[in-house]
């Protein structure tokens, strides 16, 4: 289990340092097959750097040689990480599946940010970071370098 600090709008540096060196598999939601995708760079390039990567997205069976899951209920494994690429509407629902399965954090990507679901994760015990790209902040902590220019 991550811990951090409760009660706050995004964690720090250290913080998400210690999210990322310390997780290991991470659901991405909202996943797209295509390749110029956020959803699709992001979820390769963490890959790329040693993350399992479970792909969530009802429309597909499989994507980046992953089997893809209809939801994060179906997933039959322990879950590090729930990486949302879905509408902020969507938050809410995707907070409370990631808090059912057990996630240890939630990361919202850039743009998106919900506070009332933050918060609702945060009181079970998730870590929560919003409005963040977790492959950038990856990148940003770890003197990495963008896959390519475009993400």
């Amino acid at each position: 289990m991550i811990e951090c600090p409760d009660g706050k709008f995004n964690v720090t540096n250290e913080e998400a340092k210690l999210i990322l060196g310390r997780s290991k598999t991470v659901a991405v939601v909202g996943i797209s097959h295509k390749a110029d995708r956020d959803s699709h760079r992001v979820a390769k390039y963490l890959k790329d750097h040693g993350y399992r990567i479970i792909p969530v997205n009802p429309k597909y069976r499989d994507v980046l040689g992953e089997k893809c899951y209809p939801d994060l209920k179906a997933v039959p494994e322990h879950i590090d990480v729930v990486d949302i690429f879905r509408n902020v509407e969507m938050i809410p629902g995707i907070v409370d599946e990631a808090v059912a399965v057990g996630a240890d954090a939630v990361w919202m990507q850039r743009g998106l940010l919900h506070e009332k679901a933050a918060e609702r994760a945060r009181s079970a015990g998730l870590v929560v970071v919003m409005d963040e790209c977790m492959m950038e902040t990856h990148i940003r902590l770890n003197g990495g370098c963008r896959p390519d220019s475009s993400a």
